[in-house]
Order: C-alpha cells, then structure tokens, then sequence
C-alpha cells in the first residue's frame, strides 16, 4: 500500500490510489466509476495556518491523498481544513498536557517528550521541512513535483532527513500522519472527510452508533445503510 501511488510511506491506514486498489474487488462498479466529488465543506478558511503553513498542508495532503476514482484529492476531501481545526483548538494549544517541565530525554515507550504544544511543535515542522526541502531541491515543499514531495515526506518519516532543530521523524509520525488519518475518517463535522467519502469507500454506516442487530443480520452482507452514511451534522 502507499500514499500517493507510487511512494512507500506504508500503513494500514494510507488513503488515495493504493488504498483504494486494496477495496476494488468488494466495491461492485467503483473502478469504472470516478470520484464523488466531495461536498462543499461546511467549514471554510484557516484559523491556525499561515500562508506558507496551508501551502505546505494542502500539497501534503494531495499528495498522500491524490484524486482517483475513488476520492477527490485531499483539500478537496477537506483534510486540510481538518488539521488546521484541530491545531487551533484546544488540543493544538495543549490543553491536558504538562507543560511545566523540567524537560528531560524519557524512554521511547513514553512517546514524544517536547516542551512544545502540538500546534507549535507543528509549525516548527513546517519550518524545518522546507528548511530541508530547500536544501535537497532549491524550492519549499509546496513548489515540488508530486513525485519529490511523496518521496520527501517517505524520506522524513523514515528518519533520514534530518534537521538539527526539529525531530522532524517524529514530526511527521507522531503529529502528521495521526491527524492526516483522523482527516480522513472523523465525522464531517469536524472538517473532514466531506460527504462522507471516506466511509462511503469503506462502507461505514456511521450513526448511530446501534448497529448490534445490523451486524447480526448482515454479517457477510453488504449493508444497505452503508450507501448513505450517518453523521452528527444528520442528527442535528
């Protein structure tokens, strides 16, 4: 599986060309079919990204999200817009973690240990990686080639590219590519996953949440719920 067809960021939880390859064969008609298009998102406009920080976002997102006959690219499926909400609010400004220090090297099993919010520690990624992208290429990240953005972002999430202010490993596996993946699936009405593309592709029926009798009656079955998911927005 990849990210963005031909790169080698692997996961279980990767969208785009390569996951959707993976769901061909249950997916009656979706091969000859193209992408739903994406419904207008209901949030609209930045709050935590800078100029340089949403270009940097979108051309990441598209990249690991590319448009096929499965979804639409990225921004179009309203990752971007995801991350950027989740930045700016309150788990971006670090709300329930100790912030106090003292800062001291801890184990790898206690994960990422920074003095830094996440909406912080993100912006310095942003600039560490351009940093870098510059250094390799001699443009930002949003000027490459979808090729040499794919490859870039395998080579930071493989560790090898290194900047000497920001583990930008851990940048991108640690804060990245969990809220790329919570873009992706979360209900709509955090930003994301617009019109409900991405349970549509898996067939998740959404809410609610009641499906012990469904799963019964249906295991082994395409759902009929499934081709018209159920989000919070629908109850609302």
């Amino acid at each position: 599986m990849t990210v963005a067809g031909t790169a080698s960021l692997s996961s279980p939880l990767a969208v785009g060309a390569g996951a959707g390859a993976a769901i061909a064969a249950t997916t009656a008609g979706a091969a000859d079919a193209p992408a739903t298009p994406a419904a207008a998102p209901g949030l609209i406009g930045y709050e935590c990204f800078s100029a340089d920080e949403a270009a940097f976002v979108e051309t990441m997102v598209n990249v690991m999200c590319p448009a096929d006959q499965f979804t639409p690219n990225g921004v179009d499926c309203g990752l971007a817009i995801f991350i950027d909400r989740q930045l700016s609010g309150a788990y971006g400004k670090g709300a329930g973690r100790y912030m106090s220090g003292p800062w001291q090297q801890g184990k790898p099993q206690l994960g990422l240990q920074l003095p830094l919010t996440p909406e912080q520690f993100f912006k310095a990624g942003v600039e560490a990686a351009n940093r870098q992208a510059i250094k390799k290429f001699g443009k930002a990240f949003d000027q490459l080639a979808p090729a040499d953005a794919d490859a870039f972002l395998a080579a930071i999430a493989d560790g090898k590219v290194v900047d000497e202010e920001t583990p930008l490993g851990s940048w991108f596996n640690e804060l990245m590519y969990p809220l790329f993946t919570q873009a992706c699936y979360a209900d709509p009405l955090y930003g994301g996953n617009n019109n409900k593309v991405f349970w549509k592709m898996l067939g998740y029926p959404g809410l609610p949440a009641t499906h012990t009798l469904d799963m019964v009656n249906y295991r082994g079955k395409p759902f009929p719920g499934a081709k018209d998911p159920k989000s919070i927005l629908d109850f609302s």
